[in-house]
Parts: C-alpha cells; structure tokens; sequence
C-alpha cells in the first residue's frame, strides 16, 4: 500500500457510511463497520452483496475479486472493534452530541497515532477536534452521496490538525480514485456551502407558491443541466438534514440566503423528511425508494388546446444570436416565420446564421437537406416591424434594455393585428413594463427561451397580473408544439432558473474574495459534487461577467436582500473590462482566436 491507511473502521452504517465502506473495500482495505443497530450492519452487509454481484454481471470484477471484497468487510456493534484501526471515519447522525460522544470513546480505544475524521457536511470540525485528546489528528473527510459514485472528498483540517493527517488522507482518497480537495472549516465547506443556499432558495420560492415543485425542478435540470431539481435533491438528502446545515452556516454568516425557509421546519417537524420517510415535497411509493406516486399536489392534464388562440405563423423581432435561434425553432416545427430586423441585410444576415445551424445538423445526420430546404422556405427576412402585420405571435429578441423592448412593444401594438399574442424574451426585465407600452397588455406574456434556442428545452412562461388566460394557454400549447417544455412563473426579477442561479454564482464569487478556496478546487467541487455540468466560475465566463452582474444588480435591486448584493471582485472584473470569453479574461485568461 502507498499510504499506511489499511485498517479502517467505519462508524455509522447508514447510507453515506455503507458507501464509504464499499468504496474502501473495493480498494483493497481492510474495513471495520461499527453501528450500534444490528438491523443497519446487517443492511449494509446486503447492500455490499447485492452492489458487487451487480458489478460481476457487468464485468467490472471476478467472482474472486467479489469474494475478496465481501471478506474484508466485517462489521460489529461495539466501538472496541476499531482498536487496531489505523482511520476511523464516522458517519453517525448530524449533531454534536452524537459525534462528540463518538469522539471521546474513540480517545480511550484506539493507538495515539490512528487518524480520527469526521464525516460531517456542516458542523464545526475544529469544534469536534477540540474536544479530542488529540485534536492534531481530528479531520474532516466529506465524502458525497452515493459515495461509490461521486468522485469529490473535501479534506477539512482545522487551525489544530497536523500536516501528516492531512497528507495520509489526501493520498487515501487519491488511492480510492478520488478527487481530494483541501478545504477549511466552515460550515458546508466549498460545495455544500454553494448547494445548500441554492436548496434553500428554491424552498423558499416553493413556499411562496411562485412555482409549482414540478416546474422549479424542470426549470433548474432543462435550464442549467442539472442532474436532479432542488426540491427532488432536498427529499434526497433529507429535510431535516438540509435543515441542520442550513442552520449551522447561518449561524456562522449571518446571512438571510442561508437561513431555513420556514417550510424546511414543518416538513422536518411532521416526519416529512423525504425519501427516507416517503414523504416529503414529494410523495413516494416507500420509504427509501426513489419512485414517486401521485398527491394532491401532483399536476393534472389541463384542456388548455380548447381555449388556445390559432397560431400559424410567426414574427421574430431581432437579429442576434438569440432571435435567429428562436426563429430556428419555430420554423423548424412547421410555423411560418418573418424575421425582422432593423434594415433587410441584417435579417438575411440572421437567416444565413440559421442556414449554416441547419447545415450543421444535416451533416451530423439529425436532418435530411430536404427538411433543412423546407425550413429555411418558411423563414422570411424583413427589414421592418410593418412585416408583422399578420402574425399570430410576435416574439421580441432585441437588446435586454427596457425602453428599447417598451418603444418596439408600441410599435407592435400599432403594427400587429387584433389577437395577435405579443411576447418578450426577456431574462430580467418587467413584462408588465412592456405589456403597459401597448394598449392590450391582456396579449402581452413573457417567454423566456434559453441559449442557443435550438438545443434548450426550457421556457419560462411568464404572465403579468393583466395577462389573459387565453394568451397563457396559447402560448403554453406553442411551446409544446415547438417541442419544448413550458414551465409557470410569475413576473418577478430572475423567475425561476436566473432568481435560484445566479445568487449562487455570487456566493462562489465571495468564496474566491474571502480566500476560502481556489477557482479550480470551487468548480472542480461543484462538477465532482453536485454533477454540475460546469463550475460556476466556468459558467460565469461563458455567460458574460457584465450580463452576470447586470442580473445580481437587478435582483438585488428587486428583493431588497443584503445577501443578494453582487460581489465586489465582480464589479471590479467588470470596471475592467474583463468580461469573461468573449473579451479573452475574465475569472480566467482565454486564448484569443
């Protein structure tokens, strides 16, 4: 062995801490499982049966490899058993007393040099290496659920652990085919410290019925591809533990975002505490299983066809990125499309973008030239509003500027005929404000399509207080016509996915600024630990560090929250004219092409 960590004693046998166990005698190592509760070893022991028999029918290992695994599992009930431990990794429930108790039993029992690590994701490690006899070799070692699964393990020391301990486990989990990221003692570290805010938020938004749990979730994994919504991710990891880390990082920061949605208390307090329980936002066939049964709060079919509005054609005002890519789809689902922009060439422009997007998908075999033809056929570039006069529905994809998109709502309001359902593509702006420019806002709805338009399935379908119902259903059975999936949200700063993303992506900011961590080890924790499909310092780059801190000023602005105020390291990346890819620096450098 390359690390001199062989034995090692697992205390805790619950779901986190027969992961771990698997993990490590999949390695190789010798591993005690100590719970109090035979019924948990005996689980644990039948988990490990039933998971490497699994990975024999696909080949992963022999039957001589399972064997061996199975035989360095043992477990028992008495703390005694990690006597010859050289770590002991527990894992029992999420409270001080409990842990501490662990703890100081664990002093009297193993050798002076045995290694102690905590597996706690939000209390005070220093807290609990204090208490010790020997708080030199208390650690945290944060694994992630399902721990066989995730790649991350933050490494959290204290001002009082030793270098050595740290290195040993560092190099353990590197062993274990990890990614070790050195952390220090804060409540949620890096990745719980982002994710649990973001949870938290999106309670919050649930509670205050400004979304319905289905459409929050859909939201979050269509918008940011996101491998599991919020809510969905709360009932994973239980309520009532969400709770207790929410609890532990306000305690620290003080700050509103991190404190519990009140909703987080009932659910916890009645035993809803999600999977475990079969109950929590959700409602599931067992307890402990992932598949969810019908409630009372589970969406019905709605006859929304009936009172939808006929569209057969389409005006798309704008000529960037986004309006040629909504155009796109539109035409792509068998509408007929005008294209207007302010003067003809840049429309044909924005048409030959589209042309070169259907190429591509052509030659990539999702379409046949045939298809392709038929939909640049239905596009017709405009050099003018006046082109509008008979559409069905005229979708804005101007400049993210208020009076721009109010002056052009006007101007749809004098242009387009009775009827006609007007709609913004705004991502922060009031629809209201634009539907009060023209002389029906009952026709005026926000929808927010996301970049690039062709290959994300969500809008956000915003109606104001004066939107009609027939223009909300209209709209609903269009996008679903465009094959995409509508999600509800009221008119408010963000609506769902900006409203939950971006306060996130500002606190990853503030880590950055506090030096807590590093861009790398936060975007590698975000990506290994939550199955984020980018980091956020990856993700700001990409988006625009201006539009970025455009949006936190308006929510900001909008929800009156301190926590909300946009991190000084981003105004100052701003002032500066680092931008992000598009300039070639803005958190990182860029090669320029």
């Amino acid at each position: 062995m390359d690390t001199p960590l062989h034995t090692i004693a697992v205390v805790g046998l619950g779901t986190m801490g027969t992961g771990i166990a698997e993990v490590l005698a999949h390695a190789g190592r010798e591993v005690i499982g100590i719970d109090i509760s035979d019924a948990a070893a005996h689980q644990a022991v039948t988990a490990l049966e039933a998971s490497t028999a699994r990975a024999v029918e696909r080949e992963r290992i022999t039957e001589e490899e399972r064997r061996n695994t199975l035989a360095r599992f043992r477990t028992f009930s008495d703390l005694q058993a990690a006597a010859d431990a050289d770590l002991v990794i527990e894992v029992v429930s999420e409270s001080y007393e409990a842990k501490q108790q662990v703890f100081r039993a664990l002093d009297s029992i193993v050798r002076p040099g045995t290694i102690l690590a905590t597996g706690t994701n939000a209390l005070s490690v220093t807290r609990l290496a204090a208490d010790s006899a020997h708080p030199e070799r208390v650690l945290g070692l944060h694994f992630f659920n399902p721990a066989p699964a995730m790649k991350l393990v933050e490494v959290v020391s204290s001002v009082l652990t030793s270098p050595q301990a740290v290195e040993a486990v560092t190099a353990l989990a590197r062993e274990l085919g990890k990614e070790p990221v050195a952390v220090g003692d804060r409540p949620g570290f890096v990745a719980d410290g982002l994710l649990f805010g973001y949870l938290n938020q999106a309670a919050a938004m649930y509670e205050a019925k400004y979304a319905s749990r289905e459409d929050i979730d859909a939201a979050m994994k269509l918008g940011c591809g996101l491998p599991m919504g919020p809510l969905a991710l709360l009932d994973l990891i239980g309520i009532d533990t969400a709770r207790t880390v929410l609890d532990a990082m306000y305690a620290e920061s003080r700050d509103r975002l991190h404190a519990p949605a009140p909703i987080l208390k009932q659910l916890s307090e009645a035993g809803l505490t999600g999977r475990k329980s079969g109950r929590g936002f959700y409602t599931y066939a067992a307890s402990g299983t992932s598949d969810l049964v019908p409630d009372a709060l589970t969406p019905q079919p709605a006859a929304e066809a009936a009172t939808a509005r006929e569209v057969s054609s389409v005006g798309v005002a704008g000529s960037g990125t986004m309006a040629s890519g909504i155009a796109e789809v539109f035409a792509k689902a068998g509408y007929d499309v005008v294209l207007a922009a302010r003067s003809l060439e840049k429309a044909e422009t924005a048409k030959s973008r589209i042309a070169k997007s259907l190429s591509r998908s052509v030659d990539k075999g999702r379409m046949t030239a045939e298809a392709r033809d038929a939909t640049l056929a239905r596009i017709a570039p405009a050099g003018s509003l006046d082109a509008f006069a008979e559409v069905d529905l005229a979708v804005e994809a101007v400049a993210e500027d208020l009076e721009v998109k109010q002056q052009l709502f006007a101007t749809l309001d004098k242009i387009c005929k009775p009827g006609a359902v007007l709609a913004t593509t705004t991502s922060s702006l009031p629809v209201v404000a634009c539907a009060r420019a023209t002389s029906r806002p009952q026709d005026v709805i926000g929808m927010h399509f996301f970049n690039p338009a062709p290959a994300m399935k969500l809008v956000e379908v915003v109606r104001t207080v004066l939107t009609s119902d027939e223009v909300h259903a209209t709209v609903r059975t269009v996008t679903a016509k465009i094959k995409k999936h509508p999600v509800d949200c009221g008119d408010r700063a963000g609506f769902i996915v900006n409203a939950l993303l971006f306060p996130y992506l500002n606190n990853a900011i503030k880590m950055v600024q506090e030096h807590y961590a590093t861009l790398d080890d936060i975007d590698a924790a975000m990506k290994l630990g939550g199955g984020y499909p980018m980091g956020p310092f990856e993700l700001l780059d990409v988006v625009g560090l201006d539009v970025s801190l455009a949006i936190e000023k308006v929510l900001h602005r909008e929800f009156r929250d301190p926590g909300l105020a946009p991190a000084p390291l981003l105004e100052h990346l701003v002032a500066a004219g680092c931008l992000g890819r598009k300039t070639g620096r803005g958190f990182r450098e860029y090669a320029r092409r």
